[in-house]
């Protein structure tokens, strides 16, 4: 199967199960589910659902095991989007293409959108049979989680983006910040899958581990090179939003021809550790180099 389709197949299946899991819209409260809705079925590159599902299929899980870790770590991630965007955090206007959700509704449905969501992906990793039934097991990914998304991960790297603003930090704090802000969350959706099968040796939990976080770390460099050279309609997002806030990003600090050689080195380096992958990771490897050379 061509990478294009085995990424078709697995954006359809996350698609079905988020939509099984989230509430309905006409059940209430029906604004509250509505915005729920909006924030996680208004599209998006669903990479962190495909990493789970790529990287079961590297170490020979089930895809049936993997589709709560998978929807769990997007729901943490939309309800991230969510509370970033409000005023109080990013002030952002645009996501994915059209309003973000409390310009869609309002800044209050908006937290406790995002509040909602967050619960949501923890009641999926305690209620789904069909994930790994070994309760250590479970317990680890629901742990992987948790710690991705506090201040040891997501919320602590929101926490240093907000003190930098309109400073110019040093690339060591700048990287320590998405390795927490976007790198933690990337590489938990790695190890909730890894943990989702066949007890795997330390080391190769380890190089698992490194993957997902030079991986996590390339995706968000790429993300701040795309502020400086992406279009506003091509990744659906307003361009120029971090110099226009005095916001620091990886090429305003080391400059955009570092930043895509630094990209392109953790990418090169996560696929390293992975090296002694069978073939079957191919999908894995080439969502990392899609990380890196992606325009949206």
């Amino acid at each position: 199967m061509s990478f294009e389709r085995s990424l078709t197949l697995y954006r359809d299946r996350i698609e079905g199960v988020l939509e099984r899991w989230l509430p309905a819209p006409d059940h209430g409260p029906h604004r509250l589910h509505q915005a729920m809705r909006y924030a996680v079925l208004g599209g998006g590159k669903r990479v962190r659902p495909l990493l789970v599902y790529l990287t079961g299929e590297a170490v020979g899980v089930d895809p049936a095991r993997l589709d709560g870790p998978a929807a769990a770590v997007e729901l943490i991630h939309a309800y991230s989007l969510v509370h970033d965007d409000l005023p109080a955090m990013d002030d952002d206007e645009l996501r994915r293409g059209r309003p973000t959700c409390h310009k869609a509704f309002d800044e209050a449905t908006a937290i406790l959108a995002g509040d909602a969501l967050q619960v949501l992906a923890f009641q999926i990793l305690a209620d789904d049979r069909m994930m790994t039934p070994d309760p250590a097991q479970r317990l680890t990914i629901v742990s992987v989680l948790a710690q991705a998304s506090g201040t040891e991960g997501m919320a602590g790297g929101q926490a240093i983006d907000l003190s930098v603003e309109g400073t110019r930090p040093t690339s060591r704090l700048l990287e320590q910040m998405h390795a927490r802000k976007t790198g933690a969350l990337i590489r938990a959706g790695v190890l909730m899958a890894a943990h989702s099968g066949e007890r795997l040796a330390s080391d190769r939990l380890e190089s698992l581990s490194r993957f997902g976080q030079h991986i996590g770390l390339a995706f968000q460099i790429q993300d701040d090179i795309l502020d400086v050279e992406g279009e506003t309609g091509v990744i659906g997002k307003t361009a120029g939003a971090d110099s226009a806030r005095a916001k620091p990003n990886y090429p305003a600090v080391v400059g955009l021809d570092e930043a895509k050689q630094r990209a392109r080195k953790l990418c090169d380096d996560g696929l390293q550790a992975i090296d002694w992958l069978p073939e079957q990771a191919d999908g894995l490897r080439q969502l990392a180099r899609y990380i890196v050379h992606r325009d949206h």
